[in-house]
């Protein structure tokens, strides 16, 4: 039997929501693990808010489908894809490249950038008022969103690409004043979520990977714009955790050697079955729900 719905309406104590990442190389079910969250949002009388940046919705909806089932009412989608950059803007540039210096490449303006083009602009506008696809409901702006509505991303890396998109455009290559006004968007957007907003938020990631080059080992982090806001974004975050896979079976790992990972809940393991109720049950204990 599933839990009374908590009255958004009557949402009234402030409860910090647990601010959780995966990340993970592709395949290793960080998209698929949102339907465990789903689930518990349905058992708890939660929301779950999902906007996918990239194409995730088919993966999550995969997870209803193993089970023969559908997503919960509770549970809202919104997908708002990166666009493309044009043939006809890239031949623009491929022309350009021939005839400019690397010089005037780097302080070039792609007059293509703006508008639809810009999808940084339109992810944040999504953000602004949250449009159920499957019902067509307004769920409002997400730094609104009460205690017991979880706002999930999908994910982090295409929402990056989409900030630096938005800088560079079709551009062929980026300034070093580029990288600072894509990074600074990008984090200031994160600290929203993280640090402006009450509810819970769960955000997937891809990784990169660096050798050091005095010891030679290989260390994994969050993919982003470049390497500088690999250290700075786990900061914002309760949980990090890392994705894995073998065969056909996903895992959660916080103890992999050369990973950032943090957690408040899940304890230094290794092969953690990918459920969120496993963060999400010790929250509500701690927050005394």
């Amino acid at each position: 039997m599933n839990a009374p719905v908590i009255d958004l309406q009557a949402d009234k104590t402030p409860l910090l929501g647990p601010k959780v990442t995966l990340m993970g190389l592709g395949g290793t079910g960080k998209t698929y693990a949102l339907g465990t969250l789903a689930e518990w949002a349905e058992r708890n009388g939660f929301e779950l808010a999902i906007l996918f940046t990239e194409q995730g919705l088919e993966s999550f909806l995969g997870y209803f489908r193993d089970k023969g089932k559908e997503p919960p009412a509770c549970v809202y989608w919104h997908q708002q894809t990166t666009r493309p950059i044009s043939l006809k803007a890239l031949m623009q540039t491929a022309d350009s490249v021939g005839k400019l210096s690397y010089e005037a490449l780097a302080k070039s303006i792609d007059s293509n950038r703006g508008g639809a083009n810009n999808a940084f602009y339109a992810i944040l506008g999504s953000c602004a008022n949250f449009v159920d696809d499957r019902t067509g409901k307004s769920l409002g702006s997400v730094d609104s969103f009460p205690h017991n509505r979880i706002f999930a991303m999908d994910s982090l890396t295409e929402t990056a690409n989409a900030a630096m998109k938005m800088q560079i455009g079709a551009r062929p290559m980026a300034s070093p004043g580029d990288y600072g006004v894509a990074q600074n968007s990008l984090m200031n957007f994160l600290r929203l979520c993280t640090q402006g907003i009450v509810c819970p938020f769960v955000m997937t990631a891809h990784v990169d990977r660096e050798q050091d080059p005095v010891t030679q080992a290989t260390k994994i982090m969050i993919k982003a714009i470049g390497k500088a806001l690999a250290t700075e974004i786990p900061t914002l975050f309760s949980e990090i955790i890392y994705t894995t896979r073998e065969a056909d079976k996903f895992y959660w790992d916080t103890a992999a050697y050369g990973v950032d990972t943090k957690t408040r809940s899940l304890g230094i393991k290794s092969k953690i079955e990918p459920n969120f109720a496993l963060i999400f049950d010790k929250w509500k204990v701690r927050a005394g729900l």
